[in-house]
């Protein structure tokens, strides 16, 4: 059905395209973007012609999406291997089988290896049906016009979960830098990111709103097996990310050898992450560790808990605007508290928060409707794909209309 090419572009790297493996399939990647890892030569990538057929053979119940095809010309990393389909054999065609074999992981009794590599040679052998070529380009054209419409729904509520968020964050801004009443008599705040903000309210520094406290790992390497696994809770950067308002659950536990280079921080903590996607806050719902790509805050007598919350996601840019920008973005506990921000009376603070509450909470509701309608569309999806690629339905007298 196709052949493994393994022609390799040399010096003429800086000729050719760049290409990677997506769950969105093949696309271009621009180098100058600086995301992800760039290797120093790219002498030993492979060429890529369009149609060509991109598989990653290892690693494979870890790796998304094992198969693509590639629209255009170009290169790719030697770890992938490329296919080029033989005569009587239609590329797209091969390409939605295996996306149905891959979605239920069918190459698994190939695996070899811990690192569950299925071998070139291994897979050249494994049989896959072959209708005539002219069935193929009619399951083909029935696949890109059925997933052509399934991907629209997709990307409207994509969409639709963009503009939630821009709305929420424009939200959050305006309620902890406004307040919620429009008739409140104004003052310039003098800070860039603030505006103006109500005349009765306090400006300050965040290092005066609240006690900032550094976690820390002190050991090296980080993953030395010998300081985990005991009964400490670990919280980590994606801990706090996946976090709604309550981090109410962890990955990662420590032992009594790893809470001795590590830092404690008390029930109702704020958390947020200061390394790699910085600003991710959440209220710590248990005691807990953490390493230093996390800080805690303890908010003083007259800030709210929740209202500083809030009032960190509002000045997100400002955070990002004053972190470190090296391979990945950092923040530090004196940036942080550099950072200026306004304040009403407790009270206030309270309404604020009770407000944001409640808008956010329909904002929630309508976004995970949106994520359920995008999963229920994948799962037609994916169902259509299997179903046109093993003859479960015949559509050789299908007709665009």
């Amino acid at each position: 059905m196709f052949a493994l090419k393994r022609s390799l572009v040399g010096n003429q790297s800086s000729d050719y395209q760049l290409l990677s493996l997506t769950l969105k399939g093949v696309v271009p990647r621009d180098i100058s973007s600086g995301e992800g890892k760039i290797p120093e030569s790219f002498d030993t990538y492979q060429k890529v012609d369009e149609n060509d057929l991109i598989f990653c053979l290892f690693d494979m119940d870890e790796t998304p999406r094992t198969i693509g095809i590639s629209p255009l010309n170009g290169m790719i990393t030697g770890a992938y291997n490329v296919y080029g389909c033989l005569e009587g054999c239609c590329a797209n065609y091969a390409y939605y089988y295996f996306l149905h074999i891959d979605s239920f992981k069918g190459l698994k009794p190939f695996y070899t290896g811990l690192r569950k590599v299925v071998r070139a040679e291994t897979f050249g052998n494994i049989e896959m049906p072959c209708a005539s070529f002219e069935e193929q380009q009619k399951i083909v054209n029935f696949l890109d016009h059925e997933t052509a419409k399934i991907d629209t729904l997709i990307t409207k509520q994509e969409k639709l979960i963009e503009l939630l968020r821009e709305k929420r964050q424009a939200v959050i801004s305006h309620a902890v830098t406004k307040g919620l009443n429009p008739d409140a008599p104004m003052k310039n705040s003098g800070v860039e990111w603030l505006g103006e903000v109500p005349n009765h309210w306090v400006i300050k520094s965040y290092r005066y709103a609240c006690k900032i406290y550094r976690g820390k790992f002190g050991h090296r390497p980080r993953n030395d097996p010998a300081f985990y696994d005991g009964e400490f809770p670990f919280i980590q950067t994606g801990d706090v990310a996946r976090a709604g308002k309550y981090i109410k659950d962890y990955k990662q536990t420590l032992n009594e050898k790893g809470i001795g280079v590590s830092q404690k921080f008390p029930v109702g903590t704020l958390m947020m992450t200061i390394a790699a996607n910085i600003g991710d806050t959440a209220i710590l719902g248990f005691e807990a560790y953490a390493p230093d790509s996390v800080v805690g805050f303890k908010p003083k007598a007259d800030i709210d808990l929740e209202f500083l919350r809030y009032s960190f996601m509002a000045a997100l840019p400002a955070l990002e605007q004053t972190s470190t920008q090296s391979t990945q973005a950092n923040l530090n506990v004196d940036r942080i508290g550099a950072v200026q921000a306004s304040f009403p009376s407790v009270s206030e603070q309270k309404e604020i928060v009770a407000y944001l509450d409640s808008l956010l909470e329909q904002y929630d509701d309508i976004e995970s409707k949106s994520q359920k309608s995008i999963e229920l569309m994948n799962e037609r999806k994916t169902a259509l794909i299997s179903a046109a690629v093993t003859g479960e339905i015949d559509v050789r007298d299908w007709e665009s209309k």
